[in-house]
């Protein structure tokens, strides 16, 4: 297990926690933003990379929806292939309404977390 794996889990788990919480709430909105949120954060560890999308998995399937379902089913292949690589576009928010390749914008509240994280 890599440094920053170690180092980006608690992060990671407090996002995760975050849309579970949403979830119990009945608030998909929030639970999703929350994935979102954990994406960002652990993209960089092939791990936390592929169980995120795993998340955004389940959320579309509680959701019904076909088009999460399908493109996570696609990033889960491409993270658990392509991020060990260092093919990850950073910021990218991971949900199948964004291109997969598209590196996005990171929030400042967790560049500072993911710098802090890869500096271990």
């Amino acid at each position: 297990m890599g440094g920053f794996h170690r180092a980006i889990r608690p992060t990671v788990r407090e996002a995760l926690a975050a849309a579970r919480a949403a979830r119990h709430q009945g608030d998909a909105k929030t639970e999703f933003a929350c994935l979102e949120r954990a994406h960002i954060l652990g993209q960089a560890s092939t791990r936390w990379h592929v169980l995120v999308h795993a998340h955004m998995l389940w959320w579309g399937i509680r959701q019904r929806s076909l088009t999460e379902v399908v493109g996570q089913v696609l990033r889960i292949v491409g993270a658990a292939t392509k991020t060990v690589l260092g093919w990850v576009p950073e910021g990218n928010t991971g949900g199948s309404n964004v291109n997969p390749f598209k590196p996005m914008p990171v929030p400042v509240s967790l560049a500072a977390k993911i710098r802090a994280a890869k500096k271990r």
